[in-house]
Parts: structure tokens; sequence; C-alpha cells
């Protein structure tokens, strides 16, 4: 068995004591890793200053080794907060208006991934599979084929791909293509991305589609799919029935005091609809003044990217919002929403998903949304919530059981969050079965297992031997 070779911005270190990063996808990397040995490489999340970065630090745990490196503050300026993170992010998202294009800024996203192949090479052995993940590090695999490896080399796209309409607003939209016809696999989370790839190789005229999932693009002949990635969802159902018995959970349990609770949970992010979601809710009590302290709702936003003028302009605008509905509609023994703007804990948040009535996952556009399988996967069987969302989330293509709504209609989101406060508990049942039965045949290790398994077979136009010549 080939040895695996793990390429991301930011790795899941190991805490000192061994435990392995929360997080499905970090789980099942490591299994995999740990099955085969191998590498994961990435940024460390530290600045060496003005200062070119020192050596790689690397850590043994077992099979696998953890390969970390600095950046400078001009590498992450240009290439994290600027390229990847004001350019790549917003158009993958469809928000051209907040796309901010600069030379200095485009340039700085590959000069790093260059340096990323430069320190990823020495370490590379012949018959490695090395798969890169995210919109970060495109460019990786043409860098690395640059310096003569004709390894395997698979990539997954964890957020949307749009249209080419939106795609070629992006100045440097041939190069980010031309890098991934460099891959042997290219992975999307849905059918829509991949419809949005294939359409802009046949638009532009720059590739073919030779079925199969083969494309022959920029001379290369390699295979592009839809990969939706799951969740470990027997181990996370386990984790939410044993953290209802939380403390934490518990206290809240009382606080609602037998009212209905809403929850909803995103990392603070334009692209998560959460102004939409409050004012959806605030139509809702509006529109059903019966449920008047009757329900709560519980956003928790994590901060996220402080140091980007856009976020912290949005954080001020939620909290101002949310203020703003509790002032309108609230009495003094009633806090319509409840909003909580830093980390809780995984085992806290699997415990508080079973509590709540009503999973609110409403994102204006997101790859997957891994929020709305935890919420399913943590419900009581003999109760379940109701799921509410977005038809712009990659989890509407999976889960036919959940009430789809469209974030920008804030009436139509209104009118689903009644409609499953009143739904009976047959119907709750027989659309949690149906998802749930879904989230355990297609769980994170399946995902895992299928791409691998897919990046080895796949043919390759210009793997004359493996390895570094």
């Amino acid at each position: 068995m080939s040895r695996l070779v793990v390429v991301s911005n930011r790795v899941p270190v190991p805490s000192k004591d061994g435990g392995a990063a929360a997080g499905g996808l970090a789980v099942a990397l490591q299994a995999a890793l740990q099955e085969r040995g191998g590498i994961w490489m990435g940024w460390s999340g530290e600045s060496s200053g003005d200062r070119e970065p020192g050596a790689l630090s690397q850590l043994q745990k077992g099979n696998i080794t953890y390969a970390l490196t600095d950046l400078t503050d001009t590498d992450v300026e240009e290439y994290y907060r600027g390229f990847a993170n004001r350019v790549l992010w917003p158009i993958c998202h469809y928000r051209l208006d907040l796309a901010e294009y600069g030379r200095k800024e485009m340039a700085g996203y590959f000069r790093v991934n260059r340096f990323f192949a430069h320190r990823l090479a020495p370490l590379i052995e012949p018959d490695d599979i090395i798969w890169v993940h995210d919109y970060h590090l495109i460019p990786l695999a043409a860098e690395l084929r640059q310096m003569g490896l004709k390894n395997r080399i698979g990539f997954f796209l964890h957020i949307p791909w749009p249209p080419a309409d939106i795609l070629v607003t992006m100045p440097v939209h041939e190069e980010i293509m031309r890098g991934l016809s460099h891959y042997d696999l290219v992975g999307f989370q849905t059918d829509y991305d991949l419809q949005n790839f294939a359409g802009y190789l046949r638009r532009e005229g720059i590739g073919d589609d030779l079925g199969n999932g083969l494309f022959d693009s920029h001379g290369r002949v390699f295979k592009a799919g839809a990969y939706p990635i799951g969740i470990e969802t027997a181990g996370f159902a386990e984790f939410a029935e044993k953290a209802a018995n939380n403390v934490m959970v518990q206290k809240t349990r009382r606080s609602i005091e037998g009212r209905d609770m809403i929850i909803g949970v995103d990392r603070l992010d334009y692209s998560k609809g959460i102004i939409e979601r409050l004012e959806a809710f605030e139509r809702f009590i509006a529109s059903n003044p019966a449920y008047q302290n009757k329900v709560t709702f519980l956003q928790v936003t994590p901060k996220s990217r402080s140091e980007v003028p856009e976020y912290e302009q949005m954080q001020k605008m939620v909290a101002e919002q949310a203020g703003r509905v509790n002032g309108a509609i609230g009495t003094v023994d009633w806090v319509p929403i409840r909003y909580v703007n830093r980390s809780i804990s995984r085992n806290v948040l699997a415990g508080l998903f079973r509590l709540a009535t009503i999973g609110l996952v409403t994102p204006l556009r997101d790859g997957m949304n891994l929020v709305a399988k935890e919420y399913v996967a943590a419900q009581d069987p003999d109760r379940p919530g109701v799921l509410v969302l977005s038809r712009f989330a990659g989890a509407a293509r999976e889960l036919k059981g959940a009430l789809l709504v469209n974030p920008y209609d804030v009436e139509g989101t209104a009118n689903a969050i009644a409609r499953g406060l009143a739904m009976s508990l047959e119907e709750r049942r027989d659309r949690w079965s149906m998802m749930m039965e879904h989230l355990l045949s297609h769980d994170v290790s399946l995902w895992c297992e299928n791409f691998l398994r897919d990046l080895v077979t796949v043919p390759s136009s210009d793997r004359s031997g493996a390895g570094v010549p």
C-alpha cells in the first residue's frame, strides 16, 4: 500500500496528550494516514516576521509525520488574508461584490504555493500518493510537476465551485484552471459544482469531456468527480446521546423552561446568511404571535478572520441585529434570541443539537455544511427534530428529509420554521429516518475511501514512471 501525503493550509496536530483533533475530516484523514503511513504537511499558523521561515517543524505520532512551516508576514498578508480569503473565497461563494483583486496578492498566492512545493518535494518518495486540500493550494500540483514529480496527486475542494460567468471575473481564472488540470483527480462536493467546472472548460474552449468523469485540458487527461463529504455519523450519534447529560446542556434545558429551541451554529461569515436568518425568525414571530414566549432561538457564531475588515464589520452587524430583534419582540421574562459569539465545545454542541426542536441551517452558499449533518445525527430517534436547510448548501443534494428553503426569501424561511414546529411526530420520524439512513451509509470514512480508490486507479497522460526523476 502506497504511503499517503496530505497537504492542507492548516494541520490538526494532535495534542500533547495524544488526543486527535476534533472533527470528522481530521479523524478520517488521520485514520487513512495511520493505516498507510504518511505525512500531513501545511502552515503552522505562525509567522516568522520579516525573516525567511526556518526549517520544517516535524512531529511523529505513530505512522504519521506532521510537517509544519511558518510563513512570513508578507506571505500571510498576500497569500492567506489577501488572495485566498479576499478573492477566491468570495468568488467561489458567488460574491463578486466582495472580491478585492490585487496583483500583489495574486503573485503572493502563487509564490507561497511554490514555497510549499519546494518544502514538500524533498519529503516525497517515488510511490507516494499526494492529496491536496482546498482553495488555498490549487496551484500546488503544477509547482510539483514543474519540479519533476510524477506521483499521483489528488485535489479536493471543500467550498463551492462557481459557474463560468462568475469565475471569469477573476483576472487569473485561466491560471487557476490550468493549475487544476495538473491533478490526476479533482474532487468537488456536489454534482452542481462538477457541472460548473465542466461548463467552464467547454465554454472557454480549453478542455474536452471524454466521458466517465475524464477530462482533457492543457495537454493532460485527468478525472473530476463529486465526492460529498460526510461525518463520522455513528460516532457522533453516540456522542450526542451521552452529551445530553452534559452539565451545560442540562442547564440550557432548564433555562429555556419548556420552550421549543431553534439552533443555528455557524462560523461568522457573510456566506452563512445569519442576518437573513435573524430576520426570518423575527418574521416568524410576527406572523405567528401564538409562539411569543414559546420558543427560543440560540445562534452560536464563533468569531472568524477578525483581522479582515469585512468580518469585523459583519460581527457588529449580527450583534446589532440580534439586539434589535430582542428589543422589538422580547419581554421581561423572555429573550427570543440568545446570541453566543464564541466557540462552544463539540461535546456541548452535540447535546444542544439533540435538545433543539429545529436545526436552522440557512447559508446563502455553502460547499457542504457539516452542521446540517451533525444536527441530524444528534437527534433522539424517538423524538427527532426538524432540519430547515438552505437549498444552496451542498447538503441539500443529500438530505431529502429536510425542509428546503431559499434563505433570500425571509417569508418562506419563516413559514418553514412554523411548519417545522407544528410537524407531527410521525412525519418528523419519517424525515429523520430517511436522512439518518443516508448519513450512516455515506459517512466520512466512505468519502475518504472512495476518493483514494479513484485516485490510485485513474489513468494519467503524463506519468512515465512514478516519483522524482
